[in-house]
């Protein structure tokens, strides 16, 4: 039996997500802002729903709904609203984010996302698993496309991707009228490469704040950065 990942005011049942609880989402989670107090959020592709409960823990948002394409994944989403203690704003739609769009005349105040990411090169034989990582289950074009119509016109819309994706990303969202405001780029040690990147855009112009976050100094030694930013939901922060 999987044992349930415990944060501090939830627990998540992963065993039947392709894409387990990781670093990327958490941080995102963490750093989305919530300073306009958004009455709406959308989590896309929720996977275990870890991003709408962290961000029903932080906010007031009386509405708070994911969308997610995998069977058992949306199963185990909808589990883990249930046994959470917001289940009352949590809500969760089976669809494509395609269906979604197309259908909703509701739009958002926040809008976040943990996208597939790694192109077709890297594919395994876990089709699972694939749909959940990979980026042809989700092309940025797509995602952006949707975003700008499922975004309110003072909205924010938070995403977590590979650094080397970062310029592409936000070429591809000044398309769509979707401008950056804030960065994080996240190292792994003081001396590794930059990994992801954490990205926030609205409809407004803004000037780009733009900094970032190492995350350990050496093995479980976190940097106080790090722990600032996630000591409200891991249990050893």
């Amino acid at each position: 039996m999987n044992k349930p990942f415990q944060f501090k005011e939830f627990s998540i049942n992963q065993d039947q997500c392709a894409m387990k609880i990781g670093t990327d989402g958490v941080l995102l989670g963490a750093w989305s802002s919530i300073e306009s107090n958004p009455f709406s959020i959308l989590d896309i592709g929720a996977g275990t729903g870890v991003l709408s409960l962290m961000l029903a823990q932080r906010s007031d948002a009386q509405v708070i709904e994911a969308l997610e394409i995998d069977d058992k994944a949306y199963e185990q989403c909808v589990d883990n609203f249930e046994q959470s203690p917001w289940n009352d704003r949590l809500f969760c739609y089976h669809a494509s984010l395609e269906e979604f769009a197309e259908e909703m005349d509701d739009q958002y105040e926040l809008i976040i996302c943990n996208p597939p990411f790694y192109s077709g090169d890297y594919k395994t034989e876990n089709a699972r698993r694939d749909l959940a990582r990979f980026q042809d289950a989700m092309p940025f074009e797509h995602l952006l496309e949707s975003i700008s119509t499922l975004l309110s016109k003072n909205g924010l819309f938070s995403v977590v991707i590979p650094f080397s994706e970062e310029e592409k990303f936000i070429t591809l969202a000044k398309q769509f009228n979707l401008f950056t405001k804030r960065i994080l780029h996240v190292r792994g040690n003081p001396s590794a490469d930059i990994k992801r990147s954490l990205i926030e855009f609205s409809f407004l112009q803004s000037n780009i704040e733009v900094s970032e976050l190492i995350i350990e100094t050496s093995r479980h030694q976190y940097t106080e950065n790090y722990i600032r930013l996630t000591r409200y939901f891991y249990l050893k922060m």
